[in-house]
């Protein structure tokens, strides 16, 4: 038996032979070991990759000629031949290694080694490959997969690829931030069963069977649905099968556009339409729609073929001068013009006529604007035929009740020009009669009644002629530094008759440092005597009346405080108006003209103070002023003193007025202080006695017959004779512009009558002081 199983020597060599040339044909490189380790075969593809030649190999150690190390330590690895002849097992294939060759190039490979026994282990056959190759396919793999990743991760609307069973392979962060899912609740996990079931739709069921059965791409597939984590969605899905061929595809490739606000715009557009529409139907302007190049109608509301008598169908293709908007072509296209270059143009009364022929005025506004890419020019037109009447009849109103105010203030003026003339020589007597001897108890008291009602009387005439100026616009202050205790002291001089007549208890408390303002004094002073005169007016006889001035931080105040009838409170809000009274009972029948305490507070504005007033009523009332003080105190101002009665040569004055009562009372009061006196009542006889008398002064009257003031002095100038005569105003115009009139024909002074006499006398005291 063993005989016949031995094989004969000449088989076993072709057998070998076989085995060698079979191993040397193979694609992987093969070397055999005996039982230590020596080697005793390398097929050619091992020579190409050890570096050795079998015959350079043969009964050399394997670990010489098949060096490995570790890819990623670099540290030898053992061979694992050495581990099948020693233990006997086969080493499956291993890679991460590389493979240094006898010239020192390096190759990665995979490997692996079986013994080769028959009853013990007698070598090993180790097998290895050069994965170089399909490390760069592999690569190239790798990258064309992430290079798709990327595509799918950068995409933002959302992206499902599915395999052929419907299950979902991946998904970019598009879906699972718009859906509000994660990684780990999609992948791998069947399409309909995402989101607990939220994902089947019936819709969804429809698109995925179509494109697995007919193999073809869907897109624009619209699906609205209601989502748990974000609501109702409106979606346009895309599939395509993957690899594009026929057969059953291996993914399916899951796009999805979320068109929600999209639908929702077109919804509200579509509303917006409609509501324009409406409007545009009903409105109760005209409304025209033109072509913006050709400028043609192309629509109209209703409304216009109410106003222009036109159907809807006879506006379009017309232009706006061809329906009445414009007088001709050539001024339509003037408007076109303009609406051309600045895309908006607006007429606020255009002349229109109807189709009957009738006229009417418009506003009339037309804008550009694009309209689904074409730009159209929208007209609104109003009829404001109404309107325009009442405006004129407003404007005429305006006009007529300005003219009223004027003649208004006129009137004003003249009257207080008017009643200041007899005022004068009522003045002027009452001084006469001062002057005489041995006056007695009853002259006295009756000179002393004239005095306070000619002060009464010349104070509610300053009064008139101030509201005047100021309703006007025509004060003007001449601001100076001044103290406030002074300008109180004259006030209450100038109130103490008044109070006097009442047997008022007047209690005046100052300040001990004086409250420097930047003020006119005279103004402010006038401020001071209307509150005194107006809390005498309402303070029943014998009652009280307290004056005080104090500074308080940065500003002067000034309180008038009255144990008078108060003020009621529906009054009160009104009590600065002009015109305003109280009502008045028989016992203040002397209540003024109501202007007072509106003068008090124009004149107080205009020094950019501010007054107030509280009232209590039956228990009196409180004004307070207050007024911005100046820190650095101003010179000291010169003190007015009593004329006395001159002493000297006397002057040759000349007294010119046409009321005759005040020039023959001014002469005699004049002689009775020393002084040669004429008089003239006209303009020319006033130019004729100042050149036969030669004059030294000439105290000249305005408002004269024949010849006015400013006229008689022009011609006295004229003469060179009267270079030096010194001329004075006597008028009852006070106004700033009257001053600067009069200064330029020549006057050295002017006073308002009726003037204060002491003036006069100081004026012809520094005459004779030349």
């Amino acid at each position: 038996m063993t005989h016949d199983t031995e094989q004969p020597d000449g088989a076993l060599h072709d057998q070998r032979e076989w085995l060698r040339v079979a191993l040397s044909s193979i694609g992987d490189a093969v070397i055999a070991t005996n039982a230590g380790g020596r080697i005793t075969f390398l097929n050619p593809s091992a020579e190409s990759l050890t570096g050795w030649t079998r015959g350079e190999a043969a009964g050399v150690s394997l670990e010489s000629v098949f060096r490995i190390v570790n890819r990623e330590t670099r540290r030898a690895v053992e061979s694992p031949t050495v581990r099948a002849v020693r233990d006997g097992v086969v080493v499956g294939w291993a890679d991460g290694c590389l493979l240094v060759g006898r010239d020192g190039t390096e190759r990665p490979i995979d490997h692996r080694a079986s013994p080769v026994a028959s009853g013990e282990v007698g070598g090993a056959v180790l097998v290895f490959r050069n994965t170089a190759e399909r490390s760069g396919h592999e690569q190239a793999a790798q990258k064309a997969l992430a290079y798709a990743a990327d595509i799918i991760a950068t995409l933002r609307e959302p992206f499902l690829v599915l395999d052929g069973d419907l299950r979902v392979k991946t998904a970019n962060d598009a879906f699972y931030q718009s859906f509000r899912v994660s990684a780990e609740e999609t992948e791998s996990r069947l399409v309909y069963d995402l989101g607990d079931g939220q994902w089947d739709i019936p819709g969804l069921r429809a698109l995925l069977h179509e494109v697995s059965s007919a193999h073809h791409p869907v897109n624009d597939f619209e699906v609205e649905h209601d989502f748990p984590a974000i609501g109702r969605r409106s979606m346009l899905l895309n599939a395509r099968p993957f690899p594009p061929k026929p057969g059953t595809p291996e993914l399916i490739l899951l796009a999805f556009e979320d068109i929600t606000t999209r639908k929702q715009a077109e919804a509200a557009v579509q509303t917006s339409e409609v509501r324009y529409r409406r409007l545009f139907q009903t409105a109760r302007d005209g409304i025209l729609i033109l072509d913006a190049d050709t400028l043609k109608v192309i629509d109209a509301n209703p409304f216009m073929t109410e106003l222009l008598g036109y159907s809807h169908d006879e506006f379009l293709g017309k232009e706006l001068w061809e329906i009445g908007l414009f007088s001709d072509k050539r001024a339509s296209q003037a408007a076109y013009a303009e609406l051309h270059a600045h895309g908006y143009i607006r007429y606020d009364h255009l002349p229109l006529q109807t189709k009957a022929g009738k006229r009417a005025e418009v506003e009339f506004v037309c804008n550009t604007y694009p309209v689904d890419g074409r730009n159209v020019a929208q007209c609104n037109i109003r009829d404001i035929s109404e309107r325009s009447r009442l405006e004129k009849t407003t404007q005429e109103q305006t006009e007529a009740l300005a003219d009223l105010h004027r003649r208004k203030d006129e009137f004003l003026a003249m009257l207080s020009h008017e009643l200041r003339n007899p005022l004068a020589p009522i003045a002027n007597a009452v001084q006469l009669l001062r002057l005489q001897p041995n006056e007695g108890p009853l002259q006295q008291n009756a000179r002393t009644i004239i005095e306070r009602q000619v002060t009464q009387m010349t104070r509610l005439v300053d009064d008139l002629m101030e509201v005047s100026r100021i309703t006007t616009g025509r004060v003007q202050l001449r601001l100076e530094r001044v103290v406030m205790n002074g300008i109180v002291d004259r006030a209450v001089e100038s109130a103490h008759p008044l109070i006097e007549q009442h047997n008022h208890e007047l209690d005046v408390s100052l300040s001990p440092e004086p409250i420097w303002l930047y003020a006119d004094a005279a103004r402010l002073e006038q401020v001071v005597v209307n509150l005194l005169a107006n809390a005498a007016k309402y303070t029943a006889d014998g009652g009280r009346i307290s004056l005080s001035a104090r500074q308080e931080g940065d500003e002067c105040v000034l309180r008038v405080r009255d144990t008078g009838v108060g003020i009621a409170p529906e009054l009160l809000p009104k009590v600065f108006d002009l015109f305003t009274q109280a009502e008045r009972s028989l016992d203040r029948s002397q209540g003024g003209l109501g202007i007072g305490l509106a003068l008090v507070q124009r004149l107080v504005d205009l020094h950019r103070g501010r007054v107030e007033v509280m009232s209590v009523l039956g228990q009196g009332s409180e004004f307070v002023v207050r007024l911005p003080v100046v820190l650095s105190p101003a010179p000291p101002q010169p003190t007015r003193t009593e004329a006395a009665p001159p002493t000297g040569p006397s002057l040759r004055v000349l007294v010119v007025d046409d009321n005759v009562d005040a020039a023959e009372s001014l002469a005699d009061l004049l002689k009775a202080y020393g002084h040669d006196v004429r008089t003239a009542h006209t303009g020319p006889t006033a130019v004729a006695a100042a050149s036969d008398y030669n004059a030294d002064v000439v105290l000249l009257d305005i408002g004269l017959p024949e010849l006015d003031g400013y006229e008689v002095a022009g011609r006295i100038r004229q003469q060179p004779t009267h270079n030096n005569t010194v001329l004075v105003a006597m008028t009852g115009y006070g106004h700033e512009s009257d001053r600067e009139r009069s200064q330029a024909a020549g006057f050295n002074h002017h006073l308002v009558k009726p003037a204060d006499f002491g003036k006069v006398l100081e004026i012809l005291a520094k005459v004779k002081a030349k």
